[in-house]
């Protein structure tokens, strides 16, 4: 007797099987399901990737965002909050900080920008505008001078800026070499050092040597005669103890050869 209960609960108990008519088969027949588990249906809504659009590379939501209320503004400088007449570092400093106060509503970040790059093209844009009318006027004054204004503009050209920088280079060197030299002795060598460097520049535009070493000479004793018109004029407590007389000529006349030998044609 207990063998056979034995083998009877050991025995597995048939598993019923759900029909398409919600209904579940067993053995003898077909049992229908009770009304709560018809139909019963699992629903999940699961979006992956979506909204990536508003979500940051640090997992920030940008739908939340703060907007800036005046990136709709057409008139830039409203919308930066700034003066007409603003510098472009206080309109850049404006620009930074609106950037940072909004940043992640890409409207507002976008409106900023093109505001700030507005601006500051309007402003390059003036600049240039007021450089060639500058030189437009400068030009109709001369041709409207008289003839002799001409003549003499005639012999003067501007050299590029890299001629001039490395010229003023040159000279400024000679002065501050002249200068720490003045206790020792005067500056004689040097004055013939940038007499003939003169005449070196001036003879590579003239191409003639025996021009190029007359303008030479004459523009040091033109620089000479009106440093030692000059140099009396200093007041004494200006100057350094040390610098002599003809160290101030000296320094006058350096200017002209300078000029003499950038600017002449």
């Amino acid at each position: 007797m207990q063998a056979t209960a034995a083998s009877f609960l050991a025995r597995p108990l048939p598993w019923p099987r759900r029909s398409t008519y919600g209904a579940v088969a067993v053995h003898g027949g077909v049992s229908p399901l009770p009304p709560r588990l018809r139909g019963v249906r699992c629903s999940m809504s699961l979006s992956i990737g979506a909204g990536s659009s508003d979500i940051g590379d640090n997992g920030f939501s940008y739908q939340y965002a703060p907007v800036f209320r005046r990136y709709r503004e057409r008139d830039p400088y409203k919308l930066l909050g700034v003066d007409r007449d603003a510098s472009e570092e206080e309109i850049r400093s404006a620009k930074d900080f609106l950037v940072q106060q909004y940043a992640g509503h890409e409207a507002s970040e976008e409106a900023i920008e093109g505001a700030y790059e507005k601006i500051i093209m309007k402003s390059y844009q003036h600049r240039k505008k007021t450089k060639i009318n500058l030189k437009t006027k400068l030009l109709k004054r001369v041709e409207e001078s008289p003839s002799w204004v001409k003549a003499f503009l005639g012999y003067f050209e501007v050299p590029s800026m890299d001629i001039i920088s490395k010229r003023l280079f040159f000279f400024a060197f000679i002065a501050g070499w002249s200068i720490a030299t003045s206790a020792e002795n005067g500056p004689a060598f040097q004055l013939a050092i940038s007499l003939f460097s003169c005449i070196y520049f001036l003879n590579d535009k003239m191409k003639n040597l025996l021009r190029a070493s007359t303008t030479g000479f004459g523009v040091l004793v033109g620089g000479w005669i009106v440093g030692s018109m000059l140099v009396p004029l200093i007041p004494t407590f200006i100057i350094p103890p040390t610098w002599s007389l003809e160290l101030l000529t000296s320094l006058v006349a350096y200017v002209f050869l300078f000029l003499g030998s950038t600017y002449l044609k």
